[in-house]
């Protein structure tokens, strides 16, 4: 037998994984554990999940791979710091940053008090982007796919692409530091007045309320490149010369301002966070994202051409872009799509452990990633003596407690309680891997109400309006509702509502006529997809409603922290398992 434990450490969105002979046995983020999001540094506690999962110790653990390796591309950074002559407070930044990575192997085995002398495994250090392109490509269905990864930056690269075969990636092209598609995208994300890390999605949902009006100074920030490649127009950009601030403040990554003063001399002020959205605002977005998409689809149209294939994997931070992804059947000659439930940088701990599993050890390809639920999980019978354990609690706020007597019966009561209006955190099986709730942490509510987005941000999220809802669809359904058609079980593409269906579903129906789908089978989530079938049964629409189980904190992870979450809220319904707690009317 083999264990190799995979790690997203020392940066945003750390996070764990374990294989066991090839198979994924448990990942997660340590964000869930620690209620902080995005946490950064070692993740610990995620380790400690995954071994425990695992029913493994530290000890017992063959290989650690690690998602960064810093002597790759060492000759370029040495020829651009000769060339550029950085300033002494970026050096500083990247010497402060280096210092605080130790070895993850000391640090794993301190935090887990086991004598180093005891560790029998061997580090493998991988280049950031291959591990983006392998927790793509290696759990996919595909035998042979192109490849491609693209995000702010990463072991002195922003994007790679290539081709993968078997148990091998074949890299073909690579964008070098300092140009990046990603840290285009989150620098006009500060600029739109919006600074907390990972807020790009804002951007990308405000981005339908304007128009692409500003395309000509956009094409003047981003330069496409013949090769498929892209390059920034770095007098708008601090990171290549002055360097940026990167702190990790109580694990929470913190990233200064990007920007410089010629941004706001090409496109006007900067918005300040608490000013108000204005038009140009909007038309400022949408032409953020219209460029984004035009360099993506440049790239791909390149990478298409030159692998001849027209299946691709897509992985790094920018293929959270969701809109840009909805899109791809449509300006691109791909026809077959996967993006892992991880597409960012916590995905890096699985496209390690792979790359070591079938690159360095040469082992077949056998699993893929099919769902998503790889973290903690409650069986009934425990989720039923938590809340009996809480009882006095729970029924103390005025809530009522009950046992539903099978799947059919739970079903059929959480549907008709949707049906009637009520918000329902949704509680089921183990958490996903990933930033989507995904049928396993969820909210879920009537996507054909009206006033439910209001409903839900005055209750629960308490976020941006403009921002939208997702709807979970069976299936089965998705060519009579959308106007493409495929498999999107993680969440990651936006398709148009066909028009005619629109007016049905409003709550899940963007200001653009879209919707960020998500698409559920009975083999991989089986509770999930008989409630919302059991929904159709009843109001003819086969999806519901639904958004992560949260309110302003990472996805709850263990059951007190759903009660917990219910009780602040005015969410009406708590499904645990089969049992329901249900606030009072």
């Amino acid at each position: 037998m083999t264990l190799i434990l995979g790690l997203n450490a020392y940066h945003a969105d750390s996070s764990a994984c374990i294989l066991r002979d090839g198979v994924l046995v448990a990942a997660a983020e340590e964000e869930r554990f620690r209620r902080i999001k995005h946490w950064a540094g070692l993740p610990v506690e995620a380790v400690r999940y995954c071994l425990a999962e695992a029913g493994a110790r530290l000890e017992d653990v063959d290989h650690v791979a690690i998602n960064r390796d810093p002597k790759a591309n060492v000759l370029r950074k040495v020829l651009f710091a000769f060339k550029q002559r950085p300033s002494l407070a970026l050096v500083r930044d990247r010497l402060a940053n280096a210092a605080k990575v130790g070895s993850p192997l000391d640090e794993l085995a301190r935090a887990l008090e086991v004598p180093r002398g005891r560790l029998r495994a061997r580090l493998h250090p991988v280049e950031h982007h291959l591990a983006h392109l392998a927790s793509a490509f290696f759990v996919s269905p595909f035998e042979e796919a192109a490849v491609v990864s693209i995000d702010g930056f990463g072991d002195f690269l922003s994007a790679m692409w290539g081709t993968g075969r078997g148990n091998e990636i074949v890299v073909e092209g690579r964008v070098y530091f300092p140009h990046s598609l990603g840290l285009f995208y989150q620098a006009v994300t500060q600029y739109l007045g919006f600074w907390s890390y990972g807020d790009e999605y804002k951007v990308m949902g405000f981005a339908p309320y304007g128009r692409p009006t500003r395309m000509a100074e956009m094409e003047r920030i981003v330069r496409l490149l013949p090769d498929g490649g892209y390059e920034l127009g770095l007098d708008f950009f601090r990171h290549h010369a002055e360097g940026v601030e990167m702190t990790w403040r109580g694990g929470y990554p913190d990233v200064g301002r990007i920007f410089t003063p010629a941004l706001e001399d090409l496109l006007g002020p900067a918005r300040a966070k608490d000013e108000p959205l204005t038009e140009r605002h909007a038309d400022i977005a949408a032409s953020a994202q219209a460029m984004y998409e035009r360099a993506l689809f440049h790239l791909l149209d390149v990478v298409q051409r030159t692998t001849g294939l027209d299946r691709l994997c897509l992985a790094g931070g920018c293929a959270l872009n969701s809109v840009a992804n909805g899109k791809l059947y449509r300006r691109t000659r791909f026809r077959r799509l996967y993006m892992p439930p991880a597409a960012g940088d916590a995905g890096g701990a699985i496209g390690a452990a792979y790359v070591v599993w079938h690159r360095e050890l040469g082992r077949p390809r056998g699993f893929v990633m099919d769902r998503a639920g790889w973290g903690p999980g409650w069986s009934d019978a425990e989720l039923a003596r938590f809340v009996e354990e809480r009882r006095a609690a729970i029924e103390g706020e005025g809530c009522r407690i009950a046992q539903a007597a099978d799947d059919a019966d739970l079903v059929a009561r959480v549907a008709e309680a949707i049906a009637e209006g009520a918000v329902v955190g949704w509680f089921q099986g183990r958490m996903e891997w990933g930033p989507r709730a995904l049928g396993h942490r969820s909210i879920l509510a009537d996507p054909r109400r009206p006033d439910m987005k209001d409903v839900l941000n005055l209750k629960i999220k308490r976020r941006e309006s403009f921002r939208p809802f997702a709807p979970a669809i069976l299936r089965e359904r998705v060519a009579e509702w959308f106007e493409e058609e495929d498999d999107v079980p993680f969440m990651m593409q936006v398709f148009q509502v066909r028009p005619e269906r629109r007016a049905r579903v409003p709550a899940t129906t963007h200001v653009d006529g879209s919707g960020r789908l998500q698409t559920v089978t009975r083999a991989a989530n089986p509770r999930y997809y008989d409630l919302i079938a059991a929904f159709e049964r009843r109001t003819g629409v086969p999806m519901v409603l639904n958004t992560s189980f949260n309110e302003n904190e990472p996805i709850v992870c263990r059951p007190e922290e759903a009660l917990d979450c219910f009780l602040r809220t005015k969410m009406d319904l708590l499904v645990l398992g089969r049992t329901i707690v249900a606030r009072a009317s």
